[in-house]
């Protein structure tokens, strides 16, 4: 009987990676993981969600800073320069990396830095970083997590120092004052907020008639009318032909007939899994067109005991979703129940930013199902005047004659904290899964979750009133 230097063996130290490394330790398990960047993190905390949403908060504090009167006097925020803004927000990397390093060391986690590839499906070969040589692992079970990458279409000369996609764009040394964003999904549009919010004038290119189709169509209006409203031109059904740079500029053509110029291009236009170094030809595995694995509802790839989860599977492509995969999946590697993770609420950060959980309004219409609908704008909460946080709102959708919460819509400050309330109370079983929850509940005032009571209210006043 063969014996395997390791139980568990995870690719990839992401959001997905650690937390089924962290689960497997914890549970007796020998874990080893391979990460092909010096640091461990991920592109989470290198080139994703850290680095991109602490850019954000910067940029949220400046404009409050600009807009406020008791400091617009002092304030020389012209001096505030991209890389400047990027070099603060980027001071909390080296934290997550310690903190998340920790978690290796006291778990006694063997980590690796390099980079993997299969020899079959218990042997990995690591091209080591340091010393330039390689090491051979195997394990019983192997778990990749390697993410997912900007895709780039070969007709694009993404080497131009014009041209950046969501990961160079966190290394650039200038502040355009023209920018293209090509591609309106949720990573162009959290940095349209982002470059409008710095002055920057910017263009979003959407291949699509609205933006963000997937939300509620109160919170896709929204979110377009406030972008519009800080100066991003949103440019809908529009597809490019082609992408030329020079010396002192980029022009994109669309085949609309149009020819927009910049001083730089944002290519924001989807992901590609990070499978192609992974030698998965060893194994029998082939991705899809974009790099991602097919994984059945246990995380289980066509080989029997190598495993995917994160985003190099694909949908719902978020971190907070990854982190549930992998420890679900070290749950089902140890023989535990454990279901497939779903009902992952929605997290977007643009500014102001938004959050959903459950059905929209177009799926309940068209389910045929009678719902109401409460609203609370946030401008009439005591906690956002006084916070000057006075743009949004929360929407409940509830079911006429039950009261059973439907969907949570929260768009506005702490949007993506407020909406687990709602979340919490849809998961509840029976007769508490109910919007009277809100009603007979005190909320601590003034605090933006109060919005939850003054929508109850808002729309059990609206079936009262019948």
């Amino acid at each position: 009987m063969s014996q395997y230097t390791f139980d568990v063996l995870i690719i990839g130290s992401g959001p997905a990676g650690e937390s089924a490394a962290m689960a497997s330790a914890k549970a007796g398990k020998r874990v080893a993981v391979i990460e092909g960047r010096s640091l461990v993190g991920g592109n989470c905390a290198h080139k994703g969600t850290i680095p991109s949403k602490s850019l954000r908060h910067m940029v949220k504090q400046i404009i409050q800073f600009k807009t406020s009167t008791l400091f617009r006097e002092i304030g020389e925020t012209w001096r505030l320069t991209y890389p400047r803004v990027l070099a603060s927000a980027n001071a909390v990397i080296p934290k997550q990396v310690e903190l998340h390093t920790d978690f290796y060391i006291r778990n006694r986690v063997k980590l690796y830095s390099g980079f993997a590839r299969f020899l079959d499906a218990h042997t990995v070969a690591i091209d080591l970083l340091e010393g330039a040589r390689e090491e051979i692992v195997t394990a019983d079970k192997v778990i990749i997590a390697t993410g997912s990458r900007p895709y780039q279409p070969t007709d694009i000369d993404f080497n131009h120092p014009r041209i950046y996609d969501s990961d160079s764009v966190l290394d650039m040394q200038h502040t355009p004052r023209h920018l293209i964003i090509y591609g309106a999904g949720v990573i162009g549009c959290e940095y349209a907020s982002i470059f409008s919010g710095l002055g920057v004038k910017v263009d979003l290119i959407n291949s699509r008639d609205r933006l963000l189709s997937f939300l509620d169509d109160e919170i896709s209006d929204a979110l377009s009318y406030h972008l519009r409203d800080n100066g991003v031109r949103v440019r809908h059904s529009e597809t490019y032909t082609k992408i030329e740079a020079n010396d002192h500029g980029v022009t994109v053509y669309l085949e609309s007939g149009k020819r927009i110029t910049a001083d730089a291009v944002l290519w924001c236009n989807g992901r590609s899994g990070n499978t192609d170094k992974l030698n998965l030809e060893a194994i029998g595995l082939e991705p899809d067109h974009r790099g991602n694995l097919k994984v059945n509802s246990q995380y289980q790839t066509d080989v029997e005991n190598i495993y995917a989860v994160g985003d190099v599977v694909g949908w719902p492509s978020l971190a907070s979703a990854s982190f549930d995969q992998g420890r679900a999946l070290a749950a089902i590697i140890l023989g535990k129940e454990c279901a497939e993770v779903s009902e992952v609420p929605t997290g977007i950060y643009t500014l102001p930013e938004i959050s959903s959980v459950g059905k929209t309004e177009s799926e309940l219409t068209e389910a045929k199902v009678p719902y109401e609908v409460g609203r609370c704008l946030f401008k009439n909460t005591a906690r956002g005047q006084i916070s000057s946080e006075d743009v949004g709102m929360l929407k409940l959708l509830f079911h006429v004659d039950t009261g059973q919460l439907l969907g949570v819509h929260c768009f506005g400050a702490e949007a993506a904290e407020i909406v687990h309330i709602g979340q919490a109370i849809m998961s509840q079983p029976g007769e508490a899964n109910n919007i009277n929850f809100f009603l007979n509940t005190t909320f601590n005032y003034p605090t933006m979750a109060e919005a939850y009571r003054l929508a109850a209210l808002d729309g059990t006043n609206r079936i009262n009133r019948r």
